[in-house]
């Protein structure tokens, strides 16, 4: 995306991989919930994100080691225009499709036109800004776009790419059981429906000898069960029916991990760093609603929330606060006052911004103690400021005597977020707010956050080093009504927008920060989200025949890419 990229044209083998790594062994991973459909390509259903990420290839590959780098798989060579106005991609003539059958261009151009129109949300956005799509010879295709983007020419290599023909006859926006055709390493080998997937890694697979590759998909099969709460699966780690568990909790993380898998060496303990954002993490409200429309309401949620209790209790105190959605990195916004390009960018904006974007916003800190008293009072008086009142049986009100009352929904399953909650309302009970939570199964929980139908809910944003267009399905406008967008809490900021825009104009690395930085103090002050605690580490308990390349760790750290990608079994 910016600069050159690190790896030279003839590279070996990407430097966080194992480049000899022994082939064979099984891969076990746990998954929440079910799933009713192998067609992970558009909004409806619920598809194993496996099938996708392992059956299907793109035209680059993303090193996870530097911000925003690709580098070819499918595509043997790509060339851009002077301004990335356009760019072409030519073919491996030996790619070829797991039946056997040839990769063409003419399965690329319908993939792309397919997944644009009629795929996923998160298709539609890049699809857009093509002015054109042309075969070039034999073997290659260019994309013309319609704006300044210096993004799209990276984007258009990252699509999956799907066999035409295998669609024939098939409606394309209807979720199905019927696995398609992909052309990755691995293959379907079994299907439990709605209870587990085997993948089996394709001896005969086109991509194996790649440079790109060298190094990666090493497990001979890749099995993912389901379960349905994840204490269930947390038992089955223990109990040696999973290869490994991810712990977000520091409590359990001390507490629970000293079982006799352990304690005999059969179970490993790893803490992986990462260069990423913290992202964002916490309780999202929907300003669609009236009751959150008011940043001095969403302040005061803010204020009622209290962390210091709540992270001392619940994860020992022991990872700090996301202070911002891009906190953590160099892309976070900067104490006090916005200035220089920052100031600049925001400046057409000003008159529409809440208080503290362009003053510096930061955190509410409570006491600690369980009545956070202080907080509690200025949330009531900004309540206050806002039209709602006390009335004489204790219950919040507004002046139409309606009361503060909304649910929070969660998924079944999920016990961190639900022992959240349990603390917050306890404290939201005290301001005189009515406030239930409703646990749902995850088939249930998509369909409502799809359609944005939920007051409070639970949010994670997980967010790159290199942000770009997928900002726009975050927080874009068209979000706040077409539903399956990212923009949970229904924001419409033509700020956010003007940033994201920045960001993907321009070609100087210091205004691409200004403008991220920009961004991230129009989403933190905006005040959408009450943001809980992120890791500047993952915590990795795995079998101790799972080995990866502890001397170079990736940038991005326990990110897509990582486990399984490029981990090996070794007896």
């Amino acid at each position: 995306m910016y600069g050159e990229p690190a790896l030279p044209p003839d590279f070996a083998a990407l430097p966080y991989v194992n480049p000899d790594a022994p082939k064979g062994g099984e891969y076990v991973q746990s998954e929440i919930g079910s799933f009713d459909s192998m067609h992970p390509f558009i909004l409806k259903g619920r598809a194993p994100w496996a099938w996708q990420t392992f059956g299907f290839e793109s035209l680059m590959g993303r090193s996870q080691d530097e911000p925003f780098t690709l580098y070819g798989v499918l595509a043997e060579t790509v060339e851009t225009g002077p301004n990335r106005e356009w760019v072409e991609f030519t073919l491996r003539p030996e790619a070829k499709f797991n039946d056997g059958s040839p990769l063409t261009v003419e399965d690329v151009m319908w993939s792309y036109e397919t997944l644009g129109t009629l795929g996923h949300p998160r298709y539609h956005t890049a699809w857009g800004k093509v002015a054109s799509m042309e075969k070039v010879g034999e073997r290659g295709v260019r994309f013309t776009f319609n704006e300044a983007d210096n993004e799209l020419a990276l984007l258009m290599g990252m699509r999956p790419i799907l066999k035409k023909a295998d669609w024939e006859g098939v409606d394309f926006e209807e979720a199905s059981m019927r696995v398609p055709v992909g052309s990755g390493p691995y293959v379907i080998d079994n299907i439990d429906p709605g209870r587990s997937i085997t993948l089996k890694r394709n001896p005969d697979w086109w991509g194996k000898d790649l440079p790109f590759y060298r190094g990666q998909h090493n497990f001979d099969t890749l099995r993912y069960e389901w379960f349905g709460d994840g204490d269930v699966a947390f038992e089955a780690f223990r109990a040696g029916e999973l290869s490994y568990n991810r712990e977000n909790n520091v409590a359990k993380w001390n507490s629970s991990y000293d079982f006799p898998g352990v304690q005999s060496g059969d179970v490993v303990k790893a803490m992986i760093p990462h260069k990423r954002p913290s992202g964002i993490t916490g309780l999202v409200m929907n300003t669609r609603l009236p009751l959150f429309a008011d940043w001095r309401v969403r302040e005061a949620m803010i204020l009622a929330f209290n962390y210091e209790f709540i992270s001392e209790k619940l994860n020992d105190g022991g990872d700090p606060r996301i202070c911002s959605y891009f906190c953590n990195s160099e892309l976070a916004m900067q104490p006090g006052p916005a200035q220089g390009k920052v100031a600049e960018l925001l400046a057409p904006f000003a008159a529409d911004l809440p208080p503290g974007t362009l003053e510096g916003y930061t955190l509410p800190v409570g006491d600690g103690s369980v009545r956070n008293r202080a907080n509690l009072r200025a949330a009531m008086d900004l309540l206050n400021e806002a039209g709602w009142r006390v009335d004489d049986a204790g219950v919040l009100r507004n002046e139409a005597g309606e009361a503060f009352a909304f649910e929070i929904l969660l998924q079944t399953g999920a016990p961190q977020p639900a022992n959240i909650a349990e603390l917050y309302v306890e404290a939201l009970k005290r301001l005189g707010m009515q406030v239930t939570i409703e646990a749902i199964d995850r088939a249930q929980y998509k369909e409502r956050t799809d359609a944005y139908d939920f007051e409070m809910t639970w949010y994670t944003r997980p967010l790159s080093m290199s942000p770009g267009n997928e900002q726009i399905l975050y927080w874009g406008s068209q979000g706040v009504t077409e539903p399956g967008s990212r923009n949970w809490m229904g924001m419409n900021s033509p700020a956010a927008e003007a940033m994201v825009k920045a960001m993907l104009e321009t070609d100087d690395r210091e205004v691409f920060l200004a403008a991220v930085r920009g961004l991230d103090r129009v989403l933190t002050a905006g005040r959408y989200v009450i943001p809980i605690w992120y890791s500047p580490e993952a915590r990795l308990a795995f079998k101790k025949q799972m080995k990866y390349n502890a001397d170079h760790l990736p940038a991005y750290g326990d990110w897509a890419g990582f486990l399984p990608d490029v981990w090996w079994w070794e007896e």
